[in-house]
């Protein structure tokens, strides 16, 4: 079980998170959602090790990440964060490579070797492997970090927008490659979503992050309703069942209600 517990940050004076719970079993996907500036990377950067919380605690099947070297974190939990940035030419296979490092000191085993193929193959990067990372597309070069991710074998995956600016196809492809890694390997896997469809099509449970805090908890049928809609993102919608999916049909940006803690965004406001 990866759990954190009560977890606040803040940068500097800004409060971003406060009383913050969240519990990742093995073989199941949850995904973090919320409006921009909710506080779902943050969470996901303290979790992955990246920020220390102000105040909470955070367990790795029973470790605290804080006591455990890089290493033996990353023999634990694999992230992979919204962007990297790729100063001097790295091939395809290097990069994917490079997720294995964990495991060896001064060059990768025939083991480690056979790993990066067999997740190169899986992921139909395969042909692409000898190619450098600059010359990649957004989608393929996604993929090739997810690779990179997989290769590392641990039991939790922290994705923070794994889908972010790529088109529909390779959404679905990243998707339900993180969906079948959670079912197959018993993987536990929490990533950060923008898109609500998406995010109840694929997980199992949802984590509902506003102004910092936690808005609702629980499955997708219990979260993703009309009413957490409109008091999360001051969006009128309607939420159905299609094909055995939930589905979100935006209406309209919803007019301030001073009952409602929620602002409308500027940009639904009506000009007088």
């Amino acid at each position: 079980m990866l759990q954190a517990r009560d977890i606040a940050f803040a940068y500097k004076d800004i409060r971003v998170l406060q009383s913050v719970d969240v519990q990742v079993p093995e073989g199941r996907v949850v995904c973090v959602v919320g409006p921009n500036g909710a506080g779902k990377s943050t969470l996901l950067r303290c979790i992955a090790g990246v920020h220390r919380p102000r105040r909470g605690s955070i367990l790795i099947d029973g470790a605290d990440p804080w006591s455990l070297s890089r290493r033996q974190l990353a023999r634990r939990l694999a992230y992979l964060p919204q962007a990297l940035l790729f100063r001097f030419p790295v091939s395809v296979f290097e990069t994917v490579l490079s997720g294995r490092r964990p495991y060896f000191s001064w060059r990768p085993s025939r083991r480690d070797m056979e790993k990066v193929h067999q997740v190169l193959e899986a992921l139909d990067l395969g042909s692409l492997a000898h190619r450098d990372m600059d010359r990649l597309s957004g989608g393929q070069r996604q993929k090739v970090l997810l690779a990179r991710a997989l290769v590392q074998e641990t039991p939790y995956l922290v994705l923070d927008e794994p889908t972010a600016g790529l088109d529909l196809r390779h959404q679905l492809e990243i998707l339900e490659t993180v969906r079948k890694q959670a079912q197959q390997e018993k993987v536990g896997v929490l990533m950060a979503l923008h898109d609500l469809n998406l995010a109840a099509r694929f997980s199992h449970r949802i984590l509902v992050l506003h102004r910092g805090g936690v808005a609702a908890r629980g499955s997708p049928e219990e979260t993703i309703t009309a009413e957490n809609i409109r008091k999360v993102y001051g969006v009128e919608a309607k939420v159905a069942r299609e094909n055995g999916c939930l589905h979100v049909h935006v209406i309209r940006c919803s007019r301030r209600d001073r009952r409602d803690p929620v602002e409308t965004p500027a940009h639904c406001r009506r000009k007088p």
